[in-house]
């Protein structure tokens, strides 16, 4: 138990404590620029680091049945969150979306609420229906209601969210035992809605044209990508090292939100970006793992919704960073600049952390199947 935990609290925490070195290097010039102040951002994020310390303590403490009691609920003020921010005068635009409800001098984005929330409700009606969602007619009604909260979503709009949530409940439907033929029918559905909302709003073509493409346009749709692939390229094995990336003099917009990762190769290079993708990797592996084994059906489900949404938000953000998908917005977890995100991460592996020390967890997890057999059939001397 205790390799296990500190294997899981090592990665996070390395993660986190990792982005913010990287949020000080990738924005001090541009927090100057605008605020004269160059810690603005980094101070901000250690606030949001001890709450999101405080939160994840607390996740710790409190029994994951807690979320089973209470899913319907926390999903129900979720909506309501998603709904307000719609509304004029309560929610915040922000570079052409209304994504976020002000506090004060903070914000809070319901989406990042709704993710989680949805995935507790999910997790408990896969619990209470077990089988269910292999019937076609149960499975295509949760796939509609799903679809409604993604246009939600996509009223703000914020396409990035929306698919993030929506491929991480497929992915714990998937492991529920839906049919394979749906799988398909899905696919197919999905990706004629897609299209449509491609070309309903000209920006989302002009994203798909300037990943194509981005030397089409080179100071307009392809400017990100094109400055992105500029800080990785150049940076080879080590990169220029920490505190002397080029593309954060006013080149890459906004460096320490969705295209941090292209200033942490620039900087430490392809060692030190592989290095954080192995640090996701031990961390996403560990949770898999963990969700593998445990025995109770809720904390499985739940353990693998909350691991699939940071996996499929991890994989988009890095895919966009290099290249391989058009641009969607999408951070990076634990590493972005962003409150919301980092405060609701560090929750949700607070109750992953809870299920690891109090959930029924096979032998399996914790020893090797060889020192399981010496441990069950110990010599007699």
């Amino acid at each position: 138990m205790k390799k296990k935990k500190f294997l899981f609290q090592a990665s996070l925490f390395s993660i986190i404590l990792l982005g913010i070195l990287m949020i000080y290097s990738s924005s001090s010039i541009w927090a100057e620029f605008k605020t004269g102040n160059p810690f603005y951002y980094v101070l901000r994020q250690g606030l949001f680091f001890i709450i999101g310390l405080f939160g994840y303590f607390i996740a710790c403490k409190i029994d994951y049945h807690f979320w089973l009691k209470h899913a319907n609920q926390i999903f129900f003020i979720c909506l309501i969150l998603l709904i307000l921010v719609l509304i004029p005068g309560i929610g915040m635009v922000r570079g052409g979306a209304r994504s976020w409800i002000g506090i004060g001098d903070f914000s809070i984005q319901p989406a990042e609420f709704m993710k989680i929330g949805l995935i507790i409700f999910t997790a408990k009606f896969m619990t209470k229906n077990e089988g269910i969602l292999q019937k076609n007619r149960y499975f295509y009604l949760y796939m509609i209601f799903v679809g409604i909260l993604f246009g939600l979503i996509l009223l703000q709009p914020d396409f990035g969210s929306g698919m993030i949530m929506v491929l991480s409940i497929v992915l714990l439907l998937f492991i529920g035992g839906f049919q394979l033929k749906n799988i398909f029918i899905g696919i197919i559905f999905a990706g004629i809605a897609v299209t449509a909302m491609i070309l309903s709003a000209p920006y989302r073509i002009e994203r798909i044209l300037s990943f194509l493409n981005p030397w089409q346009d080179p100071l307009g749709s392809g400017f990100q990508i094109i400055q992105s692939l500029y800080a990785i390229a150049p940076s080879s094995l080590f990169g220029y090292g920490l505190f002397h990336s080029k593309q954060k003099f006013f080149y890459l917009p906004e460096p320490q939100n969705d295209f941090i990762f292209s200033i942490i190769c620039e900087e430490l290079g392809m060692v030190g970006g592989l290095f954080l993708v192995f640090l996701f990797f031990l961390l996403i592996y560990e949770c898999f793992q963990l969700a593998k084994h445990t025995k109770d059906s809720f904390a499985m489900y739940l353990t693998f919704g909350f691991t699939s949404l940071l996996f499929v938000q991890v994989f988009i953000n890095i895919a966009v960073v290099i290249g391989l998908i058009p641009v969607t917005g999408v951070t990076l977890p634990f590493v972005s600049y962003g409150g919301s995100s980092l405060i609701l991460s560090m929750f949700m592996m607070g109750i992953i952390q809870n299920i690891m020390t109090t959930a029924p967890i096979d032998l399996n997890y914790f020893y090797p199947p060889q020192k399981i057999k010496k441990k069950r059939n110990p010599k007699i001397s």
